[in-house]
């Protein structure tokens, strides 16, 4: 999926220098990743040594960031108040591709920089509340652990962190081409659809593997698109069939009222959108084998 991440991807972090802005550029650069710099102003003219001697320059800011080593992503390792700051100073910069991976943003700051990007018609939004996206053997911005799986022909998107990072080991004998974690808020930069028409567009991906979760409508949105728009094959799996009605369940956007939202609600939609929807995650990786035999006849 080059259109979003790719080994030509350069990669800064606002954040770099806090506990787990350090953690996971380390992590990011032991899979393979380009990052080029990081952004504190506080730091501005120093740089980080990690591990295998690597040196990362630290800027003031994420325009003399991009100026200074042409970077096309960032990965925001922001605490939650000073998110929307940040977020905002990325897109002033033009930056195409912003991974958010604080969790806890508040929902009014969400819907305002994904809203200031949408208006700009220049910067991509993952996340807020995501591990980010991986292309395994090219590039990963965020913290998915890139020693799950190599490169393959599955693409998959989801709202889970760890149902990704399940998900992959599963297929990890297909491959993944790229797995993209859209985050479990209300309010997210890209969404199931954004993804299933990239995943559609890109001649990596052969099956798309959908994970969503109870609560909201995003995956009886995505339903609906796949029928009109998505030709080749979407497997499904929806978390929280045993999830009890009106409680909120891990994600902010994981809550059920009514019959609105259910796990059932959602698996229903999207079968009857020709996608096959495993009850379990095991269950839905089988699927995705068979989709892939299937389509090697």
């Amino acid at each position: 999926m080059s259109i979003i991440l790719d080994q030509n991807s350069r990669i800064i972090v606002q954040g770099m220098t806090g506990s787990e802005g350090m953690k996971h550029t380390q992590r990011m650069l032991a899979s393979g990743s380009a990052i080029v710099g990081g952004v504190n102003p506080r730091k501005a003219g120093q740089s980080v040594t990690f591990d295998g001697g690597v040196s990362v320059p630290v800027f003031g800011s994420v325009k003399d960031a991009v100026a200074a080593t042409g970077a096309n992503v960032t990965v925001v390792f922001v605490p939650a108040k000073f998110t929307k700051a940040a977020v905002l100073e990325a897109i002033d910069a033009e930056i195409p591709l912003v991974v958010c991976i604080t969790e806890g943003v508040p929902a009014k700051d969400e819907t305002q920089f994904v809203a200031a990007a949408r208006r700009s018609g220049k910067t991509r939004i993952i996340g807020p509340n995501c591990p980010g996206i991986i292309s395994p053997g090219k590039s990963n911005a965020g913290i998915t652990p890139a020693d799950i799986t190599g490169p393959g022909r599955v693409g998959l998107v989801s709202k889970s962190g760890t149902l990704t990072y399940q998900l992959m080991f599963e297929v990890r004998d297909l491959g993944i081409s790229t797995a993209l974690g859209v985050g479990g808020d209300p309010v997210v930069g890209t969404t199931h659809i954004d993804a299933l028409q990239a995943f559609q567009d890109d001649p990596e991906t052969d099956v798309i593997v959908m994970i969503g979760e109870i609560g909201g409508d995003a995956e009886e949105r995505a339903a609906s698109y796949i029928s009109e728009h998505i030709t080749k094959p979407v497997i499904g799996y929806v978390a929280g069939f045993t999830a009890p009605e009106g409680k909120t369940m891990g994600h902010a956007g994981a809550i059920v009222s009514g019959s609105s939202g259910t796990a059932a609600a959602k698996k229903e939609a999207l079968e009857a959108a020709g996608v096959k929807v495993g009850k379990t995650p095991s269950e839905a990786a089988q699927l995705a084998h068979e989709a892939i035999a299937a389509l090697a006849g």
